[in-house]
């Protein structure tokens, strides 16, 4: 039972840090004054610490010491991990950049994304990308679809694929439950969404200038791996967010614990692990390495710093909606209310909102239940979580990384309005749409 009610009016706080991110890039100047992250950090400071202080002195500390330090650090953190492991990893290579070539890099990461997260997949593939396409003209829509395909909808399949479903994993859904019960909506999402791209891409590139065509060509590189050595450290960070938990470790089980709280240092036992994880493949990462892979810390320091005032702001808005519940009971619409709602808050969070509105609704005789649920709505939770995150450039950590390091390369990126109204909105969300009348 939620002891604080949240007013309505604290939801303005969260709404500013969104306006924020969408219009002020947009206004000469400020647009300029807003690129730097230290700027950006400066906003959410000035945003989110009066948040806090409220929800301090309203007697919900913990609220927001919760979500400050075990969801926005956690997230943070394995961002970084993801970041600064397949930053070391430096895929040299630049192919002639033909429809077929460029659908083929997208569908890797696609089918990458599940087994090694959808930001380990994306920091893996993106300047691979960005390198086959530089002698390109028209490469903004390669991008584009690249944080749909890569950056999200490849990560249905399995806990490590996206967060909110590894929230759900740890809430008792089997590891293999998504392998087992959703791969005709991730198939079916995929590959409409490469056969779009390809189509698109097939049509922009005979309106290619000859002289960009000619320098494809020409400058083309053979493909070479150098940084070996991360694909140690990747492994070791995909095998922490798997085992790293209070299922194998009993130590950061509540149940060991008489008053059921796990003590901070343990309940934080695989943060510590990235932060060594971080630091062993720096330092064991030939700096060639990642001078070659052209490494800046701004996209992960952009991220941390945007996102620090959207999880301090949107904390009372979790809420407001926790005592507000939608009135939804259908599995279509758990799609679209999980979804909307990813695509502007986190959608790890969001998930679980949604998982304990389901919790809630009755459950037909004799059906098996899945983390007490049932299947049809954790289907719909998970679809609308990770699908959804392509919406916006905030629905899903790895969309501002990739934009970012685009932006780095000199690809002029749309606006936060611009690529949904450019993009998302009329073609990722229309075959999301064939996907839910489809199968849920």
């Amino acid at each position: 039972m939620i002891e604080h009610l949240i007013p309505a009016w604290m939801l303005a706080p969260f709404v500013v840090m969104l306006l924020c991110i969408a219009v002020l890039p947009l206004i000469p100047h400020v647009g300029e004054w807003w690129e730097h992250n230290l700027h950006k950090l400066y906003v959410s400071l000035l945003l989110g610490t009066p948040v806090a202080i409220w929800m301090c002195m309203n007697g919900m500390a913990h609220d927001i010491t919760h979500q400050m330090v075990y969801d926005y650090v956690p997230f943070i953190l394995l961002l970084m991990a993801l970041f600064v492991t397949t930053g070391g990893i430096h895929i040299k290579g630049d192919f002639v950049a033909t429809p077929t070539t460029n659908t083929i890099i997208l569908a890797i990461g696609w089918l990458l994304a599940s087994f090694m997260g959808t930001t380990g997949a994306a920091m893996l593939l993106i300047r691979l990308l960005l390198d086959t396409i530089s002698q390109r003209k028209y490469k903004v829509h390669t991008v584009l679809f690249f944080i749909a395909i890569v950056a999200n909808c490849g990560g249905l399949l399995s806990p490590l694929g996206d967060p909110p479903l590894f929230l759900l994993f740890q809430k008792g859904t089997p590891f293999t439950w998504w392998m087992a019960n959703m791969v005709p909506e991730w198939a079916v999402t995929g590959a409409l969404l490469l056969l779009v791209y390809f189509c698109y891409d097939t049509i922009l590139y005979k309106k290619e200038p000859t002289a960009n065509i000619m320098a494809d060509v020409r400058e083309q590189r053979k493909f070479e791996i150098s940084g070996l050595i991360n694909i140690f450290w990747l492994l070791c960070v995909i095998c922490s967010t798997m085992f790293i938990n209070g299922t194998y470790i009993d130590v950061m089980n509540p149940d060991h614990y008489a008053d059921g709280h796990v003590p901070f240092y343990f309940k934080l036992l695989r943060e510590w692990a990235f932060i060594l994880i971080i630091v062993g493949s720096w330092v064991s990462t030939a700096k060639k390495v990642r001078v070659e892979n052209n490494y800046s810390w701004t996209p992960i320091l952009e991220v941390a710093c945007v996102f620090l005032g959207i999880f301090a702001t949107m904390t009372p808005a979790l809420m407001f909606l926790q005592q507000h519940p939608l009135p939804i009971h259908a599995p279509w619409q758990f799609v679209y209310s999980t979804g909307m709602l990813s695509a502007f808050l986190d959608n790890a969070p969001t998930a679980m909102v949604f998982h304990a509105t389901a919790t809630t609704l009755p459950v037909a005789e004799g059906v098996e239940t899945v983390a007490g649920i049932m299947p049809e709505f954790m289907k719909a939770i998970s679809m609308g979580a990770v699908f959804f995150g392509a919406l916006t450039y905030i629905g899903n950590g790895p969309n501002f990384m990739v934009k970012s390091i685009a932006e780095q390369e000199g690809i002029n990126m749309p606006s936060f309005f611009g690529y949904m109204i450019k993009f998302s909105l009329i073609v990722c969300l229309p075959i999301y749409v064939i996907v839910q009348l489809l199968f849920i």
